[in-house]
């Protein structure tokens, strides 16, 4: 078969583009289940014996930038023959110096064939990665959708294609955004970094509404979310809209777990700005089932059960976590968390099945959730 019409060599296994997107069909505006995986080579790659990174980070990739630099110099050589070329060899999940310096040294057509085809048509992690780093070196808008699909098994390709986007002349912040919507985990944090290097007001508008999906690998990016989209400006508008005050909640609950991966909520310098501000939104829209998760969650983070790395002085969150305990006892706040837990709403009934739940009074002389 041709390598100029872009089939698979005959024998091959599945090809991770195809397997990403047949999960990808079934849920078309969500992230793939599990992150797609297992992946279709997963059997055989968690056989062979990988490589290890070598001792001076000076130094990985330069195998890889080797290998590349006599493939693309020979005009003869397909990019099929690449297919199985990089299995004894430690291949980086990012961007990298020496395979980068190949790419851009070699003829450009070149590059994009051959990155695009491994992409496209690689059955192995390893040679898509490395087709993947070709295409965030040199490739075009009309990337796009290959990096989108492949993009979707983001724990191992989010950080390539997310920068393969974040390159784009034209485009990249639509791109990414797409992404965005479609990933989590540590995928949702290679993207969301790349959103906030952009200067982009459609970027700005996602990262003040969407950034933070829950998963506690927000932390690593929930400190950069709020200094990035000027969070502590925005807040204080008087009118602000539901989705920014909600999401800001859900950003200052990250901010009292994230020590060690982002900034924390001790050492934001207008924590008691945002605070005091999303307390003022809490009053002004009134009760939801996802509002009452969120403002105990806080009132319970703020205080003694906090994380003391996270936040610093109980005593400096004092005041606060008052007012967010005041806004719980409220009737009307009880009522819909009743609501919900007789709904069994999962985040209302995660929050009644713990200490700090158990302590609101409207999860009071609650039966047991799986009683009568």
């Amino acid at each position: 078969m041709s390598e100029a019409t872009g089939m698979k060599p005959p024998g091959s296994q599945t090809a991770l583009f195809d397997y990403a997107l047949a999960l990808h069909k079934s849920t078309p505006d969500e992230p793939l289940p599990r992150d797609g995986e297992p992946y279709p080579d997963d059997r055989t790659h968690r056989r062979r014996l990988r490589p290890e990174a070598p001792e001076d980070r000076s130094r990985i990739g330069l195998d890889v930038a080797s290998l590349l630099d006599a493939h693309l110099a020979s005009p003869s050589a397909g990019p099929s023959s690449l297919a199985e070329a990089f299995h004894d060899l430690y291949v980086p999940i990012h961007e990298n110096e020496h395979i980068t310096a190949a790419a851009q040294r070699a003829d450009r057509d070149r590059v994009l064939q051959t990155g695009r085809w491994l992409v496209r048509h690689g059955t192995d992690r390893c040679a898509v990665t490395v087709g993947l780093a070709l295409l965030a070196a040199v490739g075009t808008a009309d990337d796009i959708p290959l990096i989108h699909t492949i993009g979707l098994l983001s724990n191992r390709f989010g950080p390539l294609a997310a920068r393969a986007l974040e390159r784009l002349p034209e485009g990249g912040a639509e791109a990414l955004l797409w992404l965005a919507d479609r990933v989590t985990g540590w995928g949702r944090v290679y993207v969301v970094e790349a959103l906030c290097r952009l200067d982009e007001p459609a970027a700005r508008s996602w990262l003040l509404r969407r950034a933070c999906d829950g998963d506690f690998l927000n932390a690593y990016f929930a400190g950069r979310v709020a200094e990035t989209t000027d969070l502590h400006e925005v807040i204080t508008e008087p009118c602000l809209d539901n989705e920014i005050a909600d999401h800001t909640g859900r950003l200052l609950l990250v901010l009292t777990y994230s020590q060690g991966m982002g900034m924390t909520l001790s050492r934001y310098p207008h924590a008691e700005a945002v605070l005091t501000a999303h307390l003022r939104h809490l009053e002004r829209l009134g009760p939801s089932a996802g509002r009452y998760s969120t403002a105990a969650w806080l009132a319970s983070s703020l205080g003694e059960q906090g994380d003391a790395g996270s936040i610093g002085s109980t005593e400096r969150w004092r005041s606060y976590r008052d007012r967010y305990l005041a806004l719980l006892d409220r009737e009307d706040w009880c009522q819909v968390a009743r609501k919900a837990l007789a709904a069994k709403e999962p985040g209302v009934l995660r929050l009644a099945e713990t200490a700090s739940g158990r302590g609101l009074r409207a999860f009071a002389c609650q039966p047991p959730s799986g009683g009568e």
